[in-house]
């Protein structure tokens, strides 16, 4: 895992890495690109502290009463897609998931457990996942606040980009093969409407496609900023980063 991993194995004093990268070992499995049942009906003994994707990307969808929200997940963080199944909802939710890239995942049950009870730091960063989730769902939920779904769109490819970006020659690469239907789902709107707000923010300049991706022109939105959510290479722009 901590081979897999390399920011789990930083939280380990450098004379304990070795030993742990041994011992911490964890089974893994693909998931293949296409909708995912989340493991249903899962034993109790399998469940340990859930499953760390590796590699890949998907997508949490969730409804009530015919509006959806969604969040997108990839290398690094913490799933239970059973959690929450054993009591029904006080309102109906439907939830559903979605593989967008092939995904390979580590399962976290109670023998790997038991390996990592030597190295309770690791147990602290794997909950530093779980409450990234958590602050990540907060920034979802403040950007699709905007009224304007042009701004949500722009505000969201950003704030992926604070994850998933690089910078270019051009401006920021985000390598991420979003259709409009998971746009439309990530901000909370429809999918025409999603199209016409991208064209609107491709004649603006702002954003284009680029390969299997899409490239960030200019600066990021302020909020980002000032909430740190864009790493500083990233809002500095090509030429300030070349330049470093």
């Amino acid at each position: 895992m901590l081979e897999e991993d390399p920011e789990l194995a930083e939280a380990l004093p450098p004379e304990q890495r070795e030993q742990a990268t041994r011992e911490c070992l964890a089974r893994t499995v693909t998931i293949e690109a296409g909708p995912w049942r989340g493991s249903p009906g899962i034993p109790a003994k399998a469940e340990g502290i859930g499953r760390l994707v590796l590699s890949g990307l998907l997508i949490r969808r969730v409804g009530v009463d015919g509006r959806f929200g969604a969040e997108l997940l990839g290398a690094g963080d913490l799933l239970r897609p059973w959690q929450g199944d054993e009591q029904p909802p006080i309102i109906p939710v439907s939830t559903a998931w979605q593989v967008i890239e092939p995904s390979r995942v580590a399962l976290l049950d109670e023998s790997f457990v038991r390996r990592i009870g030597r190295y309770p730091q690791l147990t602290g960063r794997l909950v530093g996942r779980a409450l990234r989730r958590s602050r990540n769902l907060a920034v979802y939920m403040a950007i699709v606040h905007h009224a304007r779904v042009d701004v949500r769109l722009h505000t969201l490819l950003w704030y992926l980009a604070g994850r998933w970006g690089r910078v270019g020659s051009d401006g920021v690469v985000l390598p991420l093969r979003l259709t409009h239907n998971v746009l439309a789902d990530l901000t909370a709107a429809r999918r025409p409407t999603v199209t016409s707000a991208l064209s609107e923010l491709s004649r603006s300049g702002l954003v284009q496609t680029y390969r299997d991706g899409w490239l960030l022109v200019g600066k990021p939105p302020g909020e980002l900023i000032e909430l740190g959510a864009v790493p500083t290479e990233l809002a500095a722009g090509p030429v300030q980063a070349a330049a470093d």
